[in-house]
Parts: structure tokens; sequence; C-alpha cells
């Protein structure tokens, strides 16, 4: 019961804070994110450094992933169209890259190339996530001082849509997986079914009907995309990290959110959510 208790609080902590900073302004959005990505970050460093032989320098990758963001953010807001040269926001990054290959040469360890390995993972496999969902979030706007608009509903609808497949996939394979006993990947998350995912995608779709009646930037045919997209990707990323902690024989990814794991573990699914998402609206944009 009092597992229960604190993972609610948790929970609803987590929610208010999110929503209220996505919701609350650009620099509240950026900021929460720049600290999810050095926090998500941070956990991924550390468990690959409890596996033998890997030594990733976590402050330097840390540093990376928020300088992708922030660099991203800078560009996709528009303040980077006050410099000369707009692309130069993201050198600073390019240098911690340079200097991540090159200072493993001076470590004298055989093993270098997986540490390298992991190393540039974590960038391609949370840094950049987290720093493309600046691109949902701030929209071309010629006719602004900046030449951009933020919108915050495609970046919170991005986490509805995640937040109503997980619950209804739980909810509705929690219910019927024993009489349609379909599993998605028993080899990596044996709980997961085909009538859950079902269930989930249906309750997105359905969430997505209602954020169509109050938003008109996106027919409601495309809202009902944009919902298929999140829960489909939302759940490979879901499956993608749970392969990472089978292999890596770990329940949890960290313990800083109380009765929910990681940060890692709450942001799994849009780690490949938000990129997919990205695609799509581009792709209607642009038809």
């Amino acid at each position: 019961m009092k597992n229960l208790i604190l993972r609610t609080i948790t929970g609803i902590a987590f929610v208010a804070v999110l929503v209220g900073a996505i919701i609350y302004s650009p620099f509240s959005f950026g900021a929460l994110f720049a600290a999810v990505s050095a926090l998500a970050t941070m956990e991924f460093c550390n468990i690959m450094n409890k596996q033998e032989g890997i030594q990733i320098n976590t402050f330097i990758t840390i540093v990376s992933s928020l300088l992708l963001f922030f660099a991203l953010f800078a560009y996709s807001c528009g303040y980077a169209n006050m410099l000369m040269m707009p692309s130069i926001v993201f050198m600073p990054y390019l240098l911690t890259i340079i200097y991540i290959l090159v200072s493993h040469l001076y470590y004298g360890r055989q093993n270098a190339m997986q540490s390298w390995a992991y190393t540039m993972m974590s960038q391609l496999y949370i840094a950049l996530p987290f720093a493309l969902i600046n691109a949902i979030a701030f929209i071309p706007y010629p006719m602004g001082p900046l030449g951009t608009v933020y919108v915050y509903i495609y970046p919170l609808a991005v986490f509805l849509f995640l937040w109503s497949s997980d619950t209804g996939a739980y909810c509705v394979g929690s219910l019927l997986s024993k009489y349609i006993p379909y599993k998605l990947f028993p080899s990596i998350s044996p709980k997961k079914s085909w009538i859950g995912s079902i269930g989930g995608t249906l309750l997105a779709i359905g969430v997505s009907l209602i954020v169509a009646m109050y938003e008109p930037s996106l027919t409601k045919l495309q809202w009902i995309g944009f919902a298929l997209v999140v829960a489909i990707f939302g759940t490979w990323g879901d499956l993608v990290e749970s392969q990472i902690k089978r292999q890596l024989g770990i329940k949890d990814s960290g313990n800083i959110l109380p009765g929910h794991g990681g940060f890692l573990d709450r942001f799994d699914s849009s780690l490949l959510a938000i990129p997919a998402v990205l695609v799509y609206l581009y792709t209607i944009w642009s038809l």
C-alpha cells in the first residue's frame, strides 16, 4: 500500500511538472527537457559504466547532450537567426564529439571501441530525440519576430497520446490477454500483448479526437495519424529499452523517481516517438 501511494504521488507530480512546464512558456519547456536529457544521459552512462571494461566519461557525455539540446533549441526557436551564421550554434557540440573520440586515444584501453560505441549511442538514442522535440514545439512562422512560433500542443500531444496508449494497453491487456494470449515480443517483454497494444492504440486515437475538437491546426484525420505514430513508435521505444535492460540484467535504469524507476524508464517510449512525430508532421505539412 505504501509503495502504491508513493507511486501515485510521484506519478501525479511528474505529470503536473511536465504538463505545466510545456504549457507555461517556451523557456520552462526548454529547461525541463534539457534537465531530462541530462539526467537520462547520466543514467545511461551509469548503467553502462557498470559493465566490465566499459568506461564512459559521464561529465563530458552529459555536457554533449546539453549542448546538442540548446543548439537545437536556439536554432528551432529562431534565436540562432540573430547570428550571421545560425548553424554556428552546433559548433560547441561538434567539439565535444571530437574530444570524446580523441580522448580515448590517450587512455590506452584495449576496448576503446566499445566505450566509443556506448558513448555515441547515448547521443543517438537519448540526446538526439530530446533535442528534436524543439523542432516539434517551434513551428516556422515568417510573420513572427524570430520567424517561428511556440506551439505547445504538439509536444504536449506526444505525451498525452503516450500516456493514453500505455493506460489503454495496461487496462485492456489485463482484462483480455488471458483470453487472447498473443504476445508482442515474449522474449523481451512477456507482459506486452497484441490485444493490449491494440487497446492502447484505440484509446490514443480516442484522445486525439478530443484534441481535434479544440485544436484546429491539424485536421481530425491528421490528429488520428499523429496518435497512431505515437502509439506504434512509443511501443517500440518501450521495447528497445526493455531489451537493453534485459541484456544488462537490470530492472530499472535508476531510482530517482520513487516507485517509477529512472528517467529512462519514464521517457523510453518518447525516444522513438519524438523523431517519428517530427517526420510525420513535416511530411503532412509538405504535402
